[in-house]
């Protein structure tokens, strides 16, 4: 058996989880306020993701341009993604939402801009 202790982010109440995996291979989850505590609960002991957000160089006046991935991308491939987009170089015009990296290692994920950059 094996146990872990987190606090929740799917909502804003930070509930403090105990993820335990039992002998039989079950994973059970207390302490949740709502059930999406205990979906994260699951989730980041099997498959951890996050939502990353950076920022990639843009050749205009505003030198960085904010970016995000397009939903949590596997927590393995953060650093891969990071790299990736240091080295991006973008010129204007550039709009909110625009894919920048698509399907970033066959993920599902996008890198896109957050923001809108004109000539």
């Amino acid at each position: 058996m094996s146990e872990r202790e987190l606090v929740c982010i799917a909502c804003p109440v930070g509930c403090h989880l105990n993820v335990r995996l039992e002998e039989d291979g079950e994973i059970r989850v207390s302490g949740n306020q709502c059930a999406k505590g205990e979906t994260y609960g699951r989730e980041e002991v099997l498959a951890p993701r996050r939502v990353v957000t950076t920022t990639v160089r843009l050749s205009a006046a505003l030198r960085r341009l904010p970016v995000k991935t397009s939903k949590p991308l596997p927590r393995e491939h953060i650093g891969a993604l990071l790299a990736e987009a240091h080295r991006l170089e973008l010129a204007p015009p550039v709009r909110r939402g625009q894919v920048l990296l698509a399907d970033f290692l066959a993920t599902g994920v996008d890198l896109v801009a957050t923001r809108t950059v004109e000539d």
